[in-house]
């Protein structure tokens, strides 16, 4: 019954391979993607407009869940590229990302990327969910190592079972079917990393195991994405034409800008902290609007150069709200085609 909806959604070869489904191997068709893979889809919307994407989050309740989908929504006229679906902290939101993105298929015309991490997984679980994605039509996701619970900081075990890191996940994914898959990578270093130099080895490691672009960690200062860019290229320019999508977020709150890089790892210049830390103000609540408008002009600012820089796609952390993101794209000249 569960390939119904993998049948229904036309990406499933009458092919026949051995497939790890829940721990039990089943014969199960090799999934084969006539829906676009992410690469492709940058390519084809890059030739007539600036190509941009959108990252939604699992939501925690109904009402969240209705934020969710007035966003999708807003965006789906709009036409991204593509749009993803976190994974909480510690695998924590294992069914809700799984729900969303099988939603976001089955009733938009958006192409979804189900993020996946290794996180608090065993590699049954992993092939399981693999399985539960290919079921339902998705072909495109984003492989990660994953945050423990709690951010980036935090301690991070391996399960008994599972993976160690990402480009383990990245082979284990491309080894169950014809999967597009995608990566982290990150302007400043990972955290956990020792350096740049060994970072950028890792993301070398995870395009060469089959991963086809990545996506970049929030940033506020484009020079550390040309910087990561120029270091991929000089490792291996093969690998570094790969695409590397920068990862933006629109501010709109100090509070929630803060507590975002608490958790990935980033950081803020400290001449932008100055600015938002005056325009927040002293008073009990921030000045919200205030705030918002250095963050929608930093953010236009941003994509602009980053475009003139000749980026293949802008990809925006929405938390599930559309009007900051729409500012910026409309900055951009990016309306509803006609």
């Amino acid at each position: 019954m569960a390939n119904l909806c993998a049948l229904a959604a036309g990406i499933v070869s009458t092919a026949s391979v051995s497939r790890t489904y829940a721990g039990q191997v089943t014969e199960a068709p090799r999934p084969v993607s006539h829906r676009p893979s992410v690469v492709d889809r940058i390519k084809e919307v890059g030739k007539h407009r600036v190509a941009f994407s959108v990252e939604f989050y699992p939501p925690r309740d109904e009402a969240a869940e209705a934020r969710l989908w007035r966003a999708a929504r807003v965006f789906e006229p709009l036409r991204p590229a593509f749009v993803s679906c976190t994974y909480g902290a510690g695998g924590s939101t294992r069914d809700r990302t799984v729900r969303v993105v099988r939603e976001l298929a089955q009733e938009t015309t958006l192409l979804p990327v189900a993020h996946m991490t290794a996180v608090g997984h065993s590699v049954a679980e992993l092939r399981a969910l693999v399985g539960a994605f290919a079921d339902c039509g998705i072909t495109n996701m984003l492989a990660l190592r994953g945050d423990p619970q709690g951010g980036v900081h935090n301690e991070w075990i391996k399960h008994p079972d599972g993976l160690g890191y990402a480009v383990d996940l990245v082979e284990l994914i491309r080894g169950l079917g014809d999967f597009h898959v995608g990566v982290a990578s990150f302007p400043e270093g990972h955290p956990r990393a020792l350096d740049v130099e060994h970072d950028t080895a890792n993301l070398i490691a995870k395009l060469r195991a089959g991963a086809e672009y990545s996506i970049t960690q929030m940033f506020f200062d484009v020079d550390d994405y040309l910087r990561l860019r120029d270091r991929v290229v000089a490792a291996d320019p093969e690998l570094g034409a790969k695409p590397i999508i920068p990862g933006l977020m629109p501010i709109t709150s100090l509070r929630t800008v803060r507590r975002q890089v608490e958790l990935s790892g980033s950081q803020i210049p400290p001449t932008l902290l100055e600015r938002l830390t005056a325009a927040a103000g002293d008073g009990p609540q921030e000045s919200r609007d205030e705030v918002r408008k250095i963050g929608i002009e930093l953010a236009t600012d941003m994509s602009t150069r980053l475009l003139a820089e000749g980026v293949p796609c802008l990809h925006f952390c929405t938390l599930n709200f559309a009007k900051a993101t729409s500012e910026v794209l409309s900055n951009l000249g990016v309306t509803v085609p006609v």
